[in-house]
């Protein structure tokens, strides 16, 4: 019995067209991710002047610009993102590096999860915000007090996705690397971690933005410097230009945050494409 190629047409199909890339012109993409922000502002500016949203309520755009530049001249704005940076850079760090040690001990072995996993989610299930009191007696509201603060903000999401990642790998890539004689640390470092790099990468997202909220709690107790600490003297005085201000510079950090991330992820994962509607 001869096999024969069955014709497209011969069941009413079609052959596939090639549809080519999904992507769009890079220039374009950066205009379209601009328009919603711009929109508001539009909107703002155009409230604000008209009358239509109080100064009380909010304040104007312009008044915003003059706050940041009362800041610029006095020096105050370098110095308050340094010591932010400052904090926040060291307990990501500290909390982001426990939190992949702890998920991928939890992950790759069944003692290590029997050990870890239940603690971290008791961890996980109480709101980082309530060990403030705790912390300060232990700490006082120095600088230890702040990074530990945030440190532990930032352990629970990198473990948990790094958990996943970890758990995620395929098997059989692990048991051909052990095969070569791969394990322990080895086997962490140039299998599992870099298979489970994706979750990796979007915890490190998460960690970033959940550490401005940590920093915002930390430095609106006992702080001289800061933007948390600038939050403080805004509701103090009532100034409401200076709140929306810092709102603003939270907001451009976060978008940092990100763009950095993804900047990150490109060069590590050049393979790694987005799936995509376009």
């Amino acid at each position: 019995m001869t096999l024969q190629a069955v014709r497209p047409d011969a069941v009413g199909l079609e052959p596939p067209e090639y549809l080519g890339s999904a992507g769009r012109p890079r220039t374009l993409s950066i205009g379209i991710r601009f328009v919603v922000p711009l929109l508001l502002l539009a909107v703002w500016w155009y409230g604000s002047s008209s009358g239509r949203i109080p100064a009380d309520v909010l304040a104007s755009p312009g008044a915003v610009v003059g706050a940041l530049r009362e800041l610029i001249a006095t020096g105050q704005l370098g110095d308050f993102l340094l010591a932010s940076g400052r904090r926040a850079g060291l307990g990501v760090l500290l909390g982001a590096g426990a939190g992949l040690l702890l998920g991928v001990a939890s992950g790759l072995s069944a003692l290590g999860e029997e050990l870890i996993d239940p603690v971290m989610q008791m961890k996980r299930a109480v709101p980082f915000l309530a060990l403030v009191p705790l912390f300060i007696s232990w700490f006082g509201v120095g600088e230890t007090f702040k990074i530990v603060l945030i440190a532990v903000a930032a352990t629970a999401p990198m473990y948990a996705y790094t958990y996943l990642g970890v758990r995620g790998v395929d098997r059989k890539v692990v048991e051909a690397a052990r095969g070569f004689g791969l394990t322990g640390i080895r086997l962490a470092v140039a299998v599992v971690l870099p298979s489970a790099l994706p979750n990796i990468l979007m915890a490190l997202r998460i960690c970033l933005s959940v550490s401005l909220t940590g920093l915002i709690a930390a430095e609106q107790i006992g702080a001289t410097e800061g933007i948390g600490y600038l939050v403080t003297l805004a509701q103090q005085y009532y100034r409401s230009d200076y709140m929306v201000l810092c709102i603003a510079i939270y907001a451009l950090l976060g978008l940092t945050f990100d763009l950095l991330i993804r900047g990150v992820e490109r060069l590590a994962m050049p393979w790694h494409g987005h799936v995509a509607a376009r």
